[in-house]
């Protein structure tokens, strides 16, 4: 399956909005999968790899008691972290990933076990966030590939949540400039 960051890229320059990663168990990978979309400096922040726990709460503001209470595994933790990383960063959005890739269970959680999520600008008068949503996803497969899957499926969240709010009017505008297709 091709990778959703040439379509992310596309999609954030359209709007002219911009992204920043959080990344744990993917170290870094969400952010070079993105960058290596020519055109992505118009839209990617930057990264904040907060791999080791105590950097989730001192770089992304993620509540020091919910660390303690349920460990870097969770999905209130990967929520956190996006927001964290979009305030911290100054960006439209935020993704975040944090799991277990393997070889060892962590925080209770068995290898697999990974929460991606993403959050976003306010919906137009919907007076809640427009792009705010976490996925628990259980994978398979080696540490390798949970961390790939990880990215892919971060980016992928992005994606749906950025196709929503691409309206009708913005996608007959995009289509023009791109030549109709």
């Amino acid at each position: 399956m091709s990778s959703p960051a040439p379509e992310v890229v596309r999609l954030l320059t359209v709007k002219g909005e911009t992204v920043a990663v959080a990344e744990s168990l993917t170290g870094g990978l969400v952010a070079a999968e993105i960058t290596t979309v020519p055109g992505a400096s118009k839209v990617f922040r930057g990264s904040i790899t907060a791999y080791a726990t105590d950097l989730k709460h001192r770089l992304l503001g993620v509540d020091a008691t919910l660390l303690a209470q349920r460990g870097a595994v969770d999905a209130q933790v990967a929520a956190q972290m996006a927001a964290g990383v979009r305030k911290a960063l100054g960006a439209d959005w935020g993704l975040a990933t944090t799991g277990v890739a393997g070889p060892d269970p962590q925080d209770g959680q068995p290898v697999g076990t990974v929460f991606v999520a993403v959050e976003g600008p306010f919906g137009t008068g919907s007076g809640s966030a427009g792009g705010g949503k976490v996925a628990a996803l259980r994978l398979n497969g080696n540490r390798a590939e949970i961390r790939m899957e990880s990215v892919r499926s971060v980016l992928a969240l992005l994606l749906e949540r950025l196709a929503s709010e691409h309206s009708g009017n913005e996608r007959a505008q995009d289509t023009e400039r791109n030549g109709g297709f």
